[in-house]
């Protein structure tokens, strides 16, 4: 056995244990080689469902898209469609089904109703639930109707501005299936920030290849050789939380140490300087200073605006927290706006998968404020926050337009999934730069054999 000691990447070793920035407590998840069968399989597809999609509380959206009473939204998970909606006594979800003949009661994915009203027959429903009026009622006999059948309400519960249902009978407690510390999310305000784009696109692979891609940082060499000047890809921060919970700090403004080069303030470098609103014509220091000089500018910023970014570590004004939460997110944090992904397992196929992607960013009245330009938004977005945008849906063989680095992604990991098939490939091997797949699968393990 290799008894080497395995070098920790600790982004602030000042930082005080009860700091969201300090180093976590290593976990042992063992070195188990994992079968590869669940990424081709139906059953397994099945079992999933079975066992961890409707027993797990799962990010439906995000409270600020139903600000006013009677907005609502459509969340589609397989087979299932659900409403979530902003009532008199909060936000609530109900199976989007008619309980008389199981028609959907709404198909537009977003808009505003206090009362749901069937297509099929008209019935209609009030948006908390409860019946409102059965068309011809009297035509009925009473045994079938004297229950007086409302809609089926899904557990939901809002948590840092991120709505969450489950279809468990008896889900668990949301903030501990959550698995993160108290503080972590909120500290983002999310629930302040707006939808300023929203693409959902299907990729040729199985969802779990999608969580293991966007897990880790050791592929950022050979996929997207143009952030080697950018991203400290090997002095990244693995943390595992419980239930599976993990994130990963991203140093940004600093090149790669597989860099030759660690001196020069290169292209990337100046993109990011200016971005933090640092003219780089007149910087005059090396690339080690780049991301100590973004996080000043962005602190005179906060200053200048309101922003409030006292609340933040010096590091989470420069760098990518990278948070998973179990089973199917990652939400890249950074102060001016975050990036939701979630990986949603297709309707049939267990070889593809929907990449569903929300950008969010505070409305801040300052046209140098934008979003890291590894968010891919296009040119001419609308960042206000104004406008809440359309979600724009691409099929497998359509460009959806997220930039290079997802794009880089969607390109490759059809690849992963075919080679995975081989007789060769017997299961994946991850060293500790892939520690958070492990701690993933090891939480997935455990509630497929619950």
């Amino acid at each position: 056995m290799n008894s080497k000691m395995i070098p920790v990447a600790v982004i602030n070793p000042d930082a005080p244990v009860e700091s969201l920035e300090a180093k976590q407590p290593p976990i042992d998840n063992g070195a188990e080689i994992y079968g590869k069968d669940g990424y081709f399989s139906a059953e397994q597809m099945q079992r999933e469902w079975n066992k961890v999609w409707t027993q797990s509380w799962l990010i439906a959206g995000v409270s600020s898209d139903i600000p006013k009473l009677g907005d609502y939204f459509l969340f589609r998970v397989r087979s299932e469609s659900i409403i979530v909606t902003r009532t008199q006594e909060g936000i609530k979800a109900f199976y989007n089904v008619c309980p008389h003949r199981g028609a959907r009661l709404l198909i537009e994915e977003r808009g505003n109703k206090k009362v749901f009203v069937c297509p099929f027959h008209s019935w209609s429903f009030r948006n908390s639930g409860e019946l409102r009026t059965i068309t011809d009622e009297e035509t009925f006999q009473e045994p079938v109707i004297c229950h007086r059948p409302g809609l089926t309400p899904v557990a939901c519960e809002e948590h840092a501005g991120l709505v969450f249902v489950s279809m468990a009978d008896t889900p668990s407690p949301l903030k501990e299936a959550v698995g993160l510390p108290e503080g972590y999310l909120e500290n983002y305000r999310i629930d302040q920030m707006r939808v300023v784009r929203h693409v959902r696109s299907e990729w040729g692979s199985n969802w779990k290849v999608g969580v293991e891609a966007f897990y880790e940082s050791y592929h950022l060499h050979a996929v997207h050789p143009e952030t080697r000047g950018v991203m400290g890809d090997l002095n990244v921060q693995y943390d595992c939380y419980p239930n599976g919970a993990s994130r990963m700090i991203v140093p940004l403004g600093q090149p790669s140490p597989r860099q030759a080069d660690q001196t020069t303030v290169n292209e990337g470098l100046q993109y990011m300087l200016q971005e933090a609103g640092v003219d780089p014509a007149g910087f005059t220091g090396t690339a080690a200073d780049v991301r100590s000089a973004i996080q000043q500018a962005k602190r005179e910023r906060s200053e200048r605006l309101g922003l409030g970014y006292e609340r933040f570590t010096d590091g989470q004004l420069s760098d990518s927290w990278a948070t998973g939460i179990f089973p199917n997110v990652q939400i890249g944090c950074h102060p001016e706006a975050i990036f939701l992904m979630r990986f949603i397992p297709h309707d049939t196929d267990p070889e593809r998968f929907w990449y569903d992607t929300m950008t969010l960013m505070f409305p801040v009245d300052d046209p140098n404020y934008c979003p890291p330009a590894w968010m891919g938004l296009p040119e001419g977005t609308n960042v206000t926050g104004s406008v809440r945008p359309e979600t724009e849906s691409f099929l497998i063989d359509e460009d959806p337009g997220l930039g290079l680095v997802l794009s880089q992604d969607a390109a490759f990991l059809p690849s992963v999934q075919e080679g995975m098939r081989s007789k060769a490939f017997k299961g994946q091997l991850w060293g500790e730069q892939e520690q958070r797949l492990r701690h993933f699968h090891v939480e997935l393990e455990r509630r497929l054999h619950a």
